[in-house]
């Protein structure tokens, strides 16, 4: 163990006994104290889930970065591991920014952003970001393998390795920033140590982002989805709502050839706060995504009882006809649940009712009837600050946020499907909730922070019907 990872576990073993708990997550991945921002490294390796995160383990602010580190047999009981990275060499002395993992043998391989400044640090044009490698044996401690790719010539936005293996090659994806226009480059290895350069996978269009950050590339069933997060594009209407986005661009490639993109920017998730997805294989050929469930230039209440920051739930991707990714919980998440409690609600008619006294960690279930429901508005709330509901006027699922003494207030909606039904899966973790529509036709992921948890159904300004409800309480 290094002095400066060895210095870094000494301080989160102080800091942890000193937290707040009050909207700690029960079963959402966490630090354990002070900041978490991304994902990187996912990965299956030698019979464990592995997941690192950016991490700054001696503040509650973003900081110089490091890589946090959890382990998992099952994508749900998370054992936190010694910091794996620290930056601690000339190529990352700023931080250690986001990247990616891949097995390569018997090796885990980090591949990740060395972040660094000559001189002036308030100057972008004394900014330098390189890829930097790191190899594990036993996948807790890594040895510093250095730079292995320099920045380009020209650029200083350079970062987020995403790696993976196809057709007996290595291939790399980095988000880059060109002045005012974001891209994803293209890069090839035999080894992970020598890189050559492919080109520009995709470019930003005209008001699509001055920056594609944390780019992820993958075939799933049969086709090529660019996942990543621009940043810079404004918002309209309904969409883009966020001060960032994270979405994706359905397409077609194979080595040797220009990525034929079939689709425009989609957003992943509609909720507040969901930034920086990752994806990997489990063992079984799914493939998974978590993200960063929290949103830059937001403010994080929880930073007041030492920690900010969580992951979102796992969530299983697959690709529609129409070329429209779709999220769903793993299935993982289900051994999680306990007792059901089947909810006695068919009919609400202007009015509130309480269903659940105490709902801080649970998966709710409800299934409305939306042919047979003329209220104006009819859902779900936590209280006063978070309501889930149906505005039959604008058409639309809207989840609100209403806590104005955090700072915390605004609304995201989705349009409502075009059923007779609507199906939804919420998933209650303290300070955080996940909306599932239809079986994975749009989700919803926000952070919320009640004082109180009762949980009401409610209906105005006519009748709602609904044909199932219930809760399962979730350990």
């Amino acid at each position: 163990m290094t002095l400066l990872i060895e210095k870094a576990e000494h301080a989160l073993t102080a800091k942890r006994d000193q937290l707040t708990m009050r909207w700690y997550p029960d079963y959402h991945l966490a630090a354990r104290a002070g900041w978490m921002n991304d994902p990187n490294g996912l990965v299956w390796f030698d019979g464990w889930y592995h997941a690192f995160y950016q991490h700054h383990p001696y503040s509650t602010e973003w900081g110089p970065m490091h890589w946090g580190h959890a382990r998992s047999r099952d994508l749900l009981h998370w054992e936190h591991l010694p910091v794996a990275l620290a930056p601690e060499g000339p190529e990352d002395k700023d931080g250690c920014f986001s990247g990616s993992a891949v097995v390569n043998g018997e090796e885990l391989a980090l591949i990740y952003t060395g972040h660094k400044f000559h001189g002036d640090n308030t100057c972008d044009e004394n900014l330098y970001q390189v890829q930097c490698l790191a190899t594990s044996r036993d996948g807790v401690h890594f040895t510093r393998e250095g730079q292995v790719l320099d920045t380009p010539v020209g650029l200083h936005h350079f970062r987020d390795p995403k790696v993976w293996r196809e057709n007996g090659m290595w291939y790399m994806v980095v988000g880059a920033r060109v002045e005012d226009t974001g891209m994803v480059r293209l890069y090839r290895s035999e080894d992970l140590h020598h890189w050559h350069d492919e080109g520009i996978l995709a470019e930003a269009p005209q008001g699509m982002g001055f920056m594609w950050e944390c780019p992820d590339f993958f075939t799933l069933q049969g086709k090529q989805v660019l996942m990543f997060s621009p940043q810079g594009i404004a918002a309209q209407g309904y969409a883009n709502r966020n001060l960032f986005q994270s979405g994706y661009i359905v397409g077609h490639w194979q080595p040797g050839e220009a990525f034929v993109q079939e689709t425009i920017f989609h957003e992943l998730d509609h909720g507040h706060d969901f930034y920086a997805p990752q994806s990997f294989l489990t063992p079984d050929g799914r493939r998974i995504v978590i993200g960063w469930m929290d949103m830059w230039e937001s403010p994080l209440p929880e930073q007041q009882d030492g920690w900010a920051g969580m992951l979102s739930l796992p969530r299983e991707l697959t690709v529609t006809e129409d070329n429209r990714v779709q999220m769903r919980p793993a299935r993982e998440v289900e051994a999680l649940r306990q007792d059901f409690s089947r909810w006695s609600v068919s009919t609400l008619h202007n009015k509130a009712l309480c269903v659940m006294e105490h709902c801080e960690t649970a998966e709710v279930v409800l299934h409305w009837d939306l042919a047979g429901s003329d209220a104006e508005q009819y859902g779900i709330a936590l209280q006063d600050g978070m309501r889930l509901y149906i505005d039959s006027q604008s058409q639309r699922l809207v989840l609100e946020r209403n806590y104005p003494q955090l700072g915390l207030c605004g609304q995201r909606s989705v349009p409502l499907p075009r059923t007779t039904e609507l199906n939804l899966r919420l998933f209650f973790d303290r300070s955080s909730v996940e909306v599932f529509v239809n079986d994975g036709e749009a989700c919803l992921s926000s952070r919320i922070y009640p004082q109180q948890h009762q949980l009401m159904l409610f209906a105005w300004s006519g009748t709602a019907i609904i044909k199932e409800c219930g809760s399962w309480n979730l350990k």
